[in-house]
Formats: structure tokens, sequence, C-alpha cells
């Protein structure tokens, strides 16, 4: 199976990750990452640091040729602001840092709880890696399973469907929805809906105010059986929640009718089944199960939303107090952006599709793709005769 370790500061020199398991065999090049790492920097309503960093990856090793080899893969996202702060973050033992320490926690943040949680005086040393700036390496490894995925004919894709109290209205084909929603600013597939959100974000900007929302990210094309309902732990559903609340700022998600489907009776909800012979294969006309059922894939498409808070660092400063002398203040801005929604669908999908990739992994093996395409092959050619 895959798995991977991260590591590095918002503002140190870099942000690294591991990524184990992965199959021999696989092109991969860093255009092919730098796409989605492009992608995850725009949006209407981004902030400074998005001038400042233009991301590319590099491969340290597992790469050769542009082909993967089997062994752990090495990857590095350089931070360019770290020249503005390498005495700040400078790794080596010296003088006491004096410049820059943070002792005010802002509300909605990990720097209250993370100072008294490790004992940090400087809040820096907490804000530093609960920054959303990891979600750069992220979305790297998730552009890494895509390139996997897209040899067995599937594709994740997101669009944003609220921000603020905007909601958009459905586009019936996820695709299409994609496709049109990477030509807005904010990622919205309805045109109307995308010029009110953003003039909701530039409202909100002359007010110091954030806005949170919601988007949604669609698996295209997954397979019959991937995922368990044999232990909690292997369920699928469970694991795409826990990916989509890894990410910073998520508050809430739901799959297929999600909430609604609490509001409804059973009728209303459950998808019939019917058995297609002409393609000997049994199929579903409506998708409110979200293409999971039991924790499994059933074959159509799977649709996550995730619902995202606003940012918590205001212009308009929410009070806190100060942890060394325990006064009162209004909370400090670090750079801040006013809403992040369009840029984390893009974090959305390299964490859902993470977890698919893995789940593809433990379901038809193989060291090299193209013993894990043959096992994939074998397993679509058994569902037809089923």
């Amino acid at each position: 199976m895959l798995r991977y370790l991260n590591a590095g500061e918002s503002h140190g020199r870099a942000l690294v990750a591991v990524l184990d398991g992965l199959p021999a065999g696989l092109p991969l090049t860093a255009e092919m990452v730098d796409e989605d790492l492009r992608r995850r920097q725009g949006g209407y309503g981004r902030g400074g640091r998005m001038r400042i960093e233009q991301d590319r990856i590099e491969f340290l090793c597992g790469v050769r040729k542009g082909v993967t080899l089997g062994n752990p893969l090495g990857l590095l996202i350089r931070n360019k602001d770290w020249e503005n702060w390498k005495d700040i973050m400078a790794p080596e033992p010296g003088p006491s840092v004096t410049e820059r320490v943070v002792t005010r926690p802002r509300p909605g943040h990990a720097d209250l709880v993370g100072a008294i949680k490790y004992g940090h005086r400087d809040i820096r040393n907490v804000l530093e890696k609960a920054s959303a700036r990891e979600t750069a390496i992220r979305v790297a490894i998730g552009a890494i399973a895509k390139a996997l995925l897209s040899h067995f004919d599937m594709r994740v894709v997101s669009y944003t469907v609220e921000i603020g109290n905007v909601k958009a209205s459905q586009v019936a084909d996820p695709l299409e929805a994609f496709a049109q929603a990477e030509q807005s600013e904010v990622r919205c597939p309805d045109p109307v809906a995308a010029e009110k959100m953003m003039e909701l974000i530039r409202s909100a900007k002359r007010k110091g105010d954030s806005l949170g929302g919601v988007f949604e990210v669609v698996v295209i094309n997954p397979p019959i059986g991937l995922g368990s309902y044999a232990q909690w732990d292997r369920r699928l559903s469970a694991r795409l929640a826990m990916a989509a609340m890894s990410i910073q700022a998520m508050k809430g998600v739901e799959i297929g009718l999600g909430f609604e489907s609490a509001r409804r009776f059973g009728s209303e909800v459950h998808d019939d089944i019917y058995f297609d012979p002409e393609q000997h294969r049994f199929v579903r006309n409506t998708n409110n199960a979200g293409g999971l059922e039991g924790g499994i894939t059933n074959g159509q498409p799977i649709v996550v939303r995730v619902a995202m808070k606003p940012i918590a660092t205001l212009y308009r400063p929410k009070h806190s107090v100060d942890i060394q002398t325990k006064e009162p203040f209004e909370a400090t801005v670090e750079r801040s952006d006013i809403c992040t929604v369009p840029a984390a669908g893009v974090v959305g999908e390299a964490v859902i599709a993470y977890e698919i990739a893995n789940a593809m992994l433990e379901k038809f093996g193989g060291d090299s793709l193209m013993e894990m395409k043959r096992n994939f092959d074998a397993y679509q050619e058994y569902v037809k005769t089923f």
C-alpha cells in the first residue's frame, strides 16, 4: 500500500515528503505534478504568499528517466520566502530569536492549543507547521496518485458549489462541471453564481472579513469493490472522510446525498438496482449513495462534498489573550487570504486521489504498473461474468 510522511515549515527551507509503495513503471514527470501545484495557488481571494511562491516539484529519488523505479519517491518543494526568514528559522544553534516572536494566539487557529500541547512559548513553532502551506506537498502526492489512476481510466475532479451564502446550480455531468470550473476564478461551474461569489469575496475584503464554502470532489469511473465492510477502518467511505477532514479548516464532509438523506424517506434515498443484459452488468439510474455502499465502491462516481470554514486570520481581528502577559488584545494578522475555497478543492482532489490510489493498490497489488494492470483486467472480466 501507499504511505507517506511529509515535513517542512511554512517559512522553512522547503517542504519534503517520502512516498513509499508506488509501483515501478509508472510514467512520471515534474510537469505532471507542477500543473496541480499551479492550480492550488490560484483562485479569486488569495493573498500575498501566492505572489511570492511559484511551486515546483523536485524528484530527489525514486524516478529515472521519467519512470518510477518502485523505490521510495523523494519529493521537495523549495520555499522561495526562505531567504527572508533564514535567520529566524535557521536550524543551527545560535542566539535566541527575538524578531517575529509570536505570543498572541489567533482565534480559530491551532496557536493556543498547539503551544500548550507542545510547551512552546513562541507560537511561531506551532503556526509554521499547522499552516496550510503544507498542502503544497500533499497536492504533489495527490498528483502522483492521479497519474497512477489515469492508467485505469479514472479521473478525480473538483469544483466549488458554495461560497458564503451563494450556491451554484448543479451540473449533471461532473466532467462538464469541472471543465467549466477550470475557466472560473472561483472554480465554479455556474457563471452566474461565480460572479455573485466574487462580489461576496470583494465585500468581505472591504470589511476585513473572510469567507468559507463547499467544494465537491468526484472520482470518475471507479471499479466495483474498492474498500471493505469487514473492518471499520477498511471502509473506504470512512477513509475518504478522514482524508477530507485532514485538510486545514475543513469542518464537514458528506458523501452522495449526505445530510440531505437524513431529511428524506428511505424510498427517496436508496438507489434502485437494475441489470443491463446487453452490457451484462448491474446498473443504477441514480447515485444518491455517492458511489459507496457498505464502505465499498459500487461502480458509480464517488461524490464527496467538503465544507470549509472561513479563513481564521482576519484583517478585522478577533479578541484573544497574550500567553506571556495574559493581557487581552486584538489578534495579530499574518499574511492572509480572504477565501481559499477554490484552492481547497484542488487539495481535496489530492487527498481523495491518494486514498483511491491506495485502495486500488490494496485490491490489485503488483510491484509494477504492468502487473497491477493485469490483475485489474482479470478482475474486470470476472465482474462482467458475475
